[in-house]
């Protein structure tokens, strides 16, 4: 559900000219030769692809309705795009485009006229809000202005003054190549002596109308034989399948059961997308229905709505939202005709460049695709069933952040701390809480203080790093899977004929070291016995944020040494990148060390990533996610749109990410590779680009820029010689005895017992 706010306004007076201006410097990098599918066969009603229609343009971003909405949607979509308008009428007859019946969900309206609200019936329900019928298009278009209804979305761009537009105004300014009239309540403006049959009538004496849709049938009915169909086509909303249709007084539930009867007025169906393709009550989906086939049979074009990138959809598509559409056009059953959404440049992607791919397409872009904890995104990370979908998803790199458990076993887990991904807290182990500074704050249980047998008897937990913003990760298997060791790992790893690499990661040596515990004797035995030391592939990749540890990987010829820088920077000295050249192949940073970022907008670009790459190190950046509320607003909500840019903007060399499907494919999507060609809805987007378009009022304070990567962030004093392990402060703030044990798990008898022991032989010898 997608909830609406308003607010307060700004000054309208801004010219639409000067903004228009602004935003070509956003898009300018965008604009190019659209892409096309022709080769391709679709199982839509009349075997062309299907259509994708901006719901007031780009309404994903821009306040729906509004001129910039519509002119990004012509920049960034297919050539052949529609634009959608929602039609209300004012009191003088003027046809507007606002999204809501109730204006004040969509303008300023409730400010500039706050005593003018009224209390209609709208579809038999009293209804209190701003309405068109009770303004003249003049006191609308001169004194209210459009804002961004949804409050998720950002409102930055509020004070730009967009002004209502007339369905005249749209299609005089925008020339759009397809054009698509809504008429959601015909029977509300009839009350009120306004008649939109003869609105729409006279519109299309001047304006060529591609679609007129109308969830009420006598609406439909009373205009059929005034339009040819070969022009302007009637299409039947559907509403919830509950919802009683006012001029039949039945059911849409009950209508959709006679879809002749649909055919008679009509040359096709909008239904909400979960006609087609059903959710349970825990979103996940359900068979798909018959629904298009049928209305194919019956000879209707058939439409889907509710496409919007930045709502909670089925946890089946993984918070890809391109994924969801691939699954209404390309599933090898049926294909709709269209579909309605809010990010028109994701289902342009998603019909020119991503359907029909097959399987075995060939990879069009060279970045590793390197998965962070297997694909954690989809189930607790470092678990069995996270390697063996990461693998199934075409990662290039699978990875093992290697732990160490009390007995000196090495297994793989995403944190040192096992109540990051287990549920260790809520286990009989939650009284091995302590605090131990030195690797975090707070509290923790961590995993040298439990053996191999103990951790292994944990549940693991799923990560949710959004949980703030109520989007979880895939919980119907949230404590799924079991955690493996490092040799397990390997083997999995060796039997993965696709992959081209394993990534090893260490932290906290230097700490487990005064432990008794050296996790880098651990790792490069366990690398050893599984006989990576001696082949080329997979290629071992050492991650570290301590230089020392990689100095002890340095000499093994057939490893890559990466070094992890864990702050954010904006570029590195010279004299920093040849010290890193001294331990290390190649360096990861994060995405803000590329894209700087402030309130969720991108601000500029760094110099970090060509800095590093000219001096031979090839970069990797983290951390890729999929749910919307991990990128910045310039990506359209689109993890493809992100990995695009960082690609080909950024070029990085390679992406490390929890949905490593999302990203292997768009390494084998048709649109990469085209030079000049690249369609607009397959470019990178400009960096900074809508900052610049964000009046002086909206503009987020500034920040203070990223440092400087300098020689004393990485140098560092070689790893201390590993200790033995002695007493160990226990939860209640005492000490315990723990026998120091090596990392081959053998306990060593004390020095002390040893003597004992052998002064009692020697004796028991001289008695006798």
């Amino acid at each position: 559900m997608i909830c609406r706010r308003v607010f307060p306004a700004m000054s309208n007076s801004r010219g639409r000219t000067f903004f228009l201006l602004l935003l070509h410097s956003v898009v300018v990098a965008l604009v190019s030769a659209q892409g096309s599918n022709n080769t391709s066969i679709w199982p839509t009603l009349s075997g062309k692809p299907p259509l994708v229609i901006a719901r007031g343009g780009f309404s994903g971003l821009f306040p729906d309705s509004s001129s910039v909405a519509y002119d990004l949607a012509l920049q960034i979509s297919v050539s052949d795009v529609f634009l959608w308008c929602d039609v209300q009428l004012t009191k003088d007859g003027a046809g507007i485009c606002v999204p809501d019946i109730k204006l004040e969900n969509a303008t300023d309206i409730s400010t500039v006229y706050n005593s003018r609200s009224k209390t209609y019936l709208v579809n038999g329900a009293p209804t209190k809000g701003w309405f068109s019928v009770d303004f003249t298009f003049s006191e609308l278009a001169t004194n209210v202005i459009l804002n961004q209804g949804v409050y998720s979305r950002t409102n930055k761009f509020d004070g730009n003054g967009f002004q209502i537009l007339t369905v005249q105004n749209l299609t005089a300014t925008m020339k759009p190549p397809g054009l698509w009239l809504n008429i959601q309540h015909d029977i509300f403006f009839t009350q009120h002596n306004l008649n939109m049959r003869s609105f729409v009538l006279s519109v299309s004496r001047s304006v060529i109308i591609g679609y007129i849709s109308s969830p009420e049938v006598g609406f439909l009915r009373s205009i059929t034989k005034r339009f040819d169909p070969r022009t302007t086509k009637l299409v039947f909303r559907f509403l919830g399948q509950d919802e009683i249709e006012p001029s039949t007084n039945q059911t849409y539930g009950s209508l959709l059961k006679n879809l002749t009867f649909i055919k008679t007025f009509a040359s096709g169906i909008l239904v909400p997308k979960g006609y087609i393709w059903p959710v349970d009550p825990s979103l996940y989906l359900l068979p798909h229905t018959t629904v298009a086939v049928d209305a194919h049979k019956a000879g209707l074009e058939v439409f889907a709505s509710d496409f919007a990138n930045d709502v909670p959809f089925s946890f089946n598509y993984s918070y890809d939202p391109l994924s969801e559409h691939l699954s209404f056009i390309d599933n090898g059953d049926f294909s709709v005709d269209g579909l309605l959404t809010d990010f028109p440049l994701t289902s342009s992607a998603a019909r020119d460049c991503f359907a029909h791919l097959g399987n075995n397409a060939s990879a069009q872009a060279k970045p590793l695709v390197i998965s962070k904890n297997g694909a954690s995104g989809d189930y607790p990370g470092c678990t069995d069933l996270a390697y063996i979908r990461a693998i199934e998803d075409k990662v290039d790199v699978l990875d093992c952040p290697v732990q160490l458990a009390k007995d000196g076993t090495p297994f793989c887990l995403s944190s040192i701390n096992l109540i990051d991904s287990t549920t260790v807290a809520q286990s009989p182990y939650s009284n091995l809480t302590t605090s131990i500074p030195d690797i975090k704050a707070g509290t923790g249980i961590f995993t040298f203080n439990m053996t191999w047998s103990e951790i292994q008897g944990l549940t693991p937990a799923i990560a949710n790093p959004y949980s703030t913003y109520r989007l979880f990760r895939n919980p119907k298997y949230k404590n799924a899977g079991r955690f493996l060791t490092l040799s397990e790992f390997l083997g999995l790893a060796k039997n993965a004929s696709s992959l081209t690499g394993v990534l090893i990661s260490i932290e906290h040596a230097a700490y487990l070291a005064h432990q008794g515990l050296s996790v880098t004797d651990a790792v490069a035995d366990a690398l050893s016995k599984a006989g990576y030391d001696n082949q080329a592939s997979p290629k071992v990749m050492i991650q570290s944020a301590n230089s020392s540890v990689l100095m002890k990987f340095k000499d093994k010829k057939n490893y890559e040494c990466v070094y992890k820088v864990d702050e954010n920077i904006r570029d590195a000295l010279d004299s920093t990148v040849k010290n890193i050249k001294t331990f290390a192949h190649s360096v990861v940073v994060g995405k803000e060390s590329v894209f700087p970022e402030n309130q969720a907008f991108i601000t500029s670009t760094t110099d970090t990533v060509s800095k590093l790459q000219s001096f031979g190190l090839p970069v990797y950046v983290e951390t890729f996610s999929n749910e919307f509320v991990s990128q910045a607003y310039d990506f359209y909500s689109d993890a493809h749109v992100e990995i695009n840019t960082y690609v080909m903007a950024a070029k990085v060399d390679g992406v490390i990410t929890d949905f490593p499907k999302t990203a292997a494919r768009y390494k084998r999507n048709r649109c990469l590779g085209l030079g000049n060609k690249t369609p607009s809805y397959m470019s990178s987007v400009p960096p900074g680009g809508l900052m610049q378009v964000i009046t002086e009022t909206y503009m987020p304070p500034a920040e203070a820029p990223n440092p400087v990567l300098t020689t004393e962030d990485v140098v560092e004093s070689p790893l201390p010689s590993v200790s033995p392990r002695g007493p160990s402060t226990s939860p209640g703030g005492g000490t315990s005895a723990v026998a120091p044990t090596p990392p081959n798990g053998k306990p060593k008898l004390a020095s002390c017992f040893f003597l004992t022991y052998l002064a009692m032989l020697l004796a028991a010898l001289f008695l006798s």
